[in-house]
């Protein structure tokens, strides 16, 4: 018997919310014929909303000896990210709490109101040695609970305090709201800001980053950092081949034009369940051209969906990955834009004080 198609998940990007099965934990499957029954009596499944747990961890910094980033920390205040990216590789991170990579990911979010007093306590400490933090390497800090909770601005806030310095990785222009902080921060060499960009399609942004902030705003974004004298770089990220590889160029030229210094791009990754929830993605949306895409994403992989090795996982390699680069490094070079690389200052550090009060400028 044919089974019934089932219609898109409006507003999200994962099409279902299926637990983890790599951890041998036990799943549940509602039988076709039941879900037609609660259909008949209930009517279409209630539209998904967003919850939101707060936890209080002991520590705030995440340290990591990876040969192939340019960072050794970062800070994520959230888990979760309702912006809810199909692409998204941190997405197995809520597989550790037996909760769904899917629809979980961006619906069951965690947030650590404590954030800030833990970075405090951490930079006090006598033996902490200053290295620019990034935020946003896992889930957006300024993902649409940062309205709420402003997390994200209470970090900053340690860091202007301390003279620390910090990167922000962000698909948001909800960073304009912090330009106050970030602009005294960029006159100390404190921050630079980068913004991911993938489309100038607002529809196709709208299937693959469905609560993310629109292109056109993104873009906005840059320019408004530009004149404000914050670094600004931006992330064509990821690039998926036959989706979205078309708006390279494009993108670059419109960054260029608004004087954004540096870019880089970074190649699809597919880890662990990303890899199937994407596949779902593009049966839905793009079932006519779902084979050709991931035909190039093995070519690029090693013949895989993912290659999660150091060194290599940033670095695709065969011809498709070899265009992208060479069409990427041309279009920088008609645009006028330079590598990534961030200037930031550490010299400049001092502990901050355990009782709260900020020192004056």
């Amino acid at each position: 018997m044919e089974q019934r198609k089932l219609p898109p998940v409006q507003g999200r990007g994962a099409q279902s919310a299926e637990r983890p099965s790599r951890f041998g934990l036990a799943s549940r499957e509602i039988d076709g014929d039941w879900r037609d029954q609660m259909d008949a009596l209930d009517g279409p499944p209630v539209k998904l909303r967003t919850s939101v747990t707060e936890e209080q961890p002991r520590t705030i910094l995440s340290f990591n000896q990876s040969p192939d980033i340019p960072f050794d920390r970062s800070i994520n205040a959230y888990r979760g990210c309702e912006h809810g990216c199909i692409y998204c590789f941190a997405r197995p991170t809520h597989a550790y709490h037996d909760l769904s990579p899917g629809l979980d990911f961006e619906t069951k979010l965690f947030a650590k109101p404590g954030a800030a007093n833990l970075l405090r306590e951490t930079l006090a400490k006598p033996k902490y040695a200053p290295r620019w933090i990034a935020m946003g390497t896992n889930t957006d800090p300024y993902q649409p609970i940062e309205a709420r909770y402003q997390i994200t601005r209470q970090v900053l806030e340690v860091c202007l305090e301390a003279r620390h310095p910090v990167t922000i990785t962000t698909k948001s222009d909800r960073v304009l709201r912090d330009l106050d902080l970030l602009g005294e921060m960029a006159r100390r060499k404190l921050v630079a800001v980068a913004i991911s960009v993938t489309t100038l399609d607002p529809r196709l942004s709208g299937l693959l980053e469905p609560r993310a902030a629109a292109p056109a705003k993104r873009l906005a974004a840059l320019g408004k950092l530009v004149k404000a004298g914050v670094p600004a770089h931006i992330s064509i990220a990821p690039v998926i081949p036959s989706i979205t590889d078309e708006f390279m160029e494009s993108l670059i030229a419109k960054a260029g034009s608004l004087g954004v210094a540096s870019a880089s791009w970074i190649p699809l990754r597919l880890p662990h369940e990303v890899a199937p929830l994407f596949r779902e993605w593009l049966s839905v949306y793009y079932p006519e051209r779902g084979e050709k895409v991931m035909n190039i994403v093995r070519s690029i992989r090693g013949g895989k969906d993912n290659d999660p090795d150091f060194l290599t996982r940033m670095k695709p390699a065969g011809v498709w990955a070899d265009l992208f680069r060479t069409r990427f490094r041309l279009a920088c070079k008609r645009a006028g834009i330079g590598k990534a690389g961030f200037d930031l200052d550490c010299s400049q550090f001092r502990r901050p004080e355990l009782n709260g009060q900020i020192r004056l400028l």
